[in-house]
């Protein structure tokens, strides 16, 4: 069959201005299409959200000593006391096999090193990436990736870590700020550029599944998988762009706060408004270091240097500040989440799960062991503390959360990183 002279111009076009597409970039942006097709759509459906911390928390202050419902709150906990029947806290749970300290607080989400991502069969793609590809184009952006002080705790099937927004000001943009007619256009017109790259890779690869070998079949079908499904994306992003995004009353300070102290508690602001106009179903938010001062009243070292405290009376208590405003933050959100109604009969923060904690147990020695983890909401039933054996051979992977998670977001799935199953004893 001949090529006709429409398609070798295309083509030499396309190859004289450079254009390139990689595999890579189409998987992450891929949304398998057996989830997508499974989606129901629901009047009133269920977010996620997870906050990871680079440094953990102290681990003294963090866990309580009783166990069930009858808990004395620690230290940490003492600003979620009016929360207590939203939230369960866990202790026992780890990501089995991850060692490293900071090296490998990257598999939060995941339980999985980026570097063993090509072993497994779904990458060491996190949590908050699984649900989103759930919800695919339902709402604007499938996710929201942001970061305070460094790099994200978000990660495709693939290995790639997805960077986060870290200015407030281009949060506040993307999810209000109206994009001009003019830009509007150039998007537009890229996208038919896009489709048309689509296409000539696509008859590249048809023309090259006639020379490979039986044992590439495979893998080429995968890659004319996410040739359709990234047609596809281009086909709902389009759509989206001529979508008015929403108003809001909220606005942010006329001077934005350039230190941790100011700028968190407003990331969280524009965190619920997301949520609450559905700009997005699915939020993640990595809370690293700070350069400079870190504007917390009472803290005047680097955030690391306090975390290796020794246990120098000093350096905990400024430890003890860090901690308590960042489960003081948490609690802030999770009550902004409770008084926003998002149905007759059910507030923002029950259809939300939030989960808070990180991927080191204790930052003193880098020790990745008995995660601090708390989640929030979701209709889940709460008001425990959760403790799982930490014996080696019995241990209950973090993953068994995650997969309590997925399903009750209304993924039908039974596996998720390292999981066993999903976390006995939560409902």
């Amino acid at each position: 069959m001949k090529t006709s002279n429409k398609q070798l111009d295309r083509r030499k076009m396309l190859i004289g201005s450079g254009a390139a597409i990689t595999l890579p970039f189409l998987e992450s942006l891929a949304a398998p299409k057996s989830l997508l097709a499974n989606e129901k759509s629901a009047e009133n459906p269920m977010r996620m959200v997870c906050i990871g911390l680079e440094y953990g928390l102290y681990p003294t202050d963090f866990f309580p000593e009783e166990t069930g419902r009858d808990y004395k709150l620690p230290k940490l906990l003492e600003p979620l006391a009016s929360l207590r029947n939203e939230y369960t806290v866990f202790s026992g749970l780890d990501h089995p096999g991850i060692s490293g300290g900071h090296y490998v607080t990257h598999t939060f989400l995941s339980g999985i090193k980026s570097d063993q991502a090509k072993a497994q069969p779904e990458g060491n793609i996190s949590v908050d990436q699984k649900a989103a590809e759930f919800v695919g184009a339902k709402t604007r952006f499938p996710s929201i990736q942001l970061g305070l002080g460094g790099g994200g705790v978000s990660w495709t099937r693939n290995g790639v870590e997805i960077p986060p927004i870290t200015h407030l000001q281009t949060m506040f943009d993307a999810l209000f700020l109206e994009t001009p007619e003019s830009k509007r256009k150039r998007l537009s017109g890229k996208y038919d550029v896009n489709r048309s790259i689509l296409d000539v890779v696509q008859d590249d690869a048809m023309a090259l599944k006639k020379r490979i070998s039986h044992s590439d079949l495979d893998k080429l079908d995968e890659y004319f998988t996410s040739i359709r499904e990234v047609e596809k994306r281009l086909l709902q992003s389009e759509v989206w762009l001529k979508k008015a995004k929403p108003k809001t009353g909220f606005r942010l300070p006329r001077s934005i706060p350039d230190d941790f102290y100011g700028e968190t508690p407003l990331f969280y602001d524009l965190m619920k408004i997301a949520l609450q106009t559905n700009s997005t179903r699915i939020i993640s938010l990595a809370i690293n270091g700070w350069g400079g001062s870190s504007g917390l009243p009472g803290v005047t070292k680097g955030y690391h240097d306090i975390t290796h405290h020794g246990r120098n009376k000093e350096k905990l208590k400024q430890l003890s500040i860090i901690d308590t405003f960042h489960t003081s933050q948490f609690a802030r959100f999770l009550e902004s989440l409770k008084r926003t109604q998002a149905s007759a009969d059910a507030s923002l923060l029950d259809n939300t799960m939030v989960l808070f904690g990180s991927g080191l147990g204790n930052a003193s020695s880098h020790s990745n062991r008995n995660l601090p983890l708390v989640l929030a909401g979701g209709k889940f039933q709460h008001g425990e503390h959760k403790a799982y054996s930490i014996t080696k051979g019995q241990q209950t992977p973090a993953c068994n959360l995650y997969v309590s998670m997925l399903q009750r977001f209304g993924l039908q799935t039974d596996q998720f990183g390292t999981s066993t199953g999903t976390l006995q004893g939560l409902s």
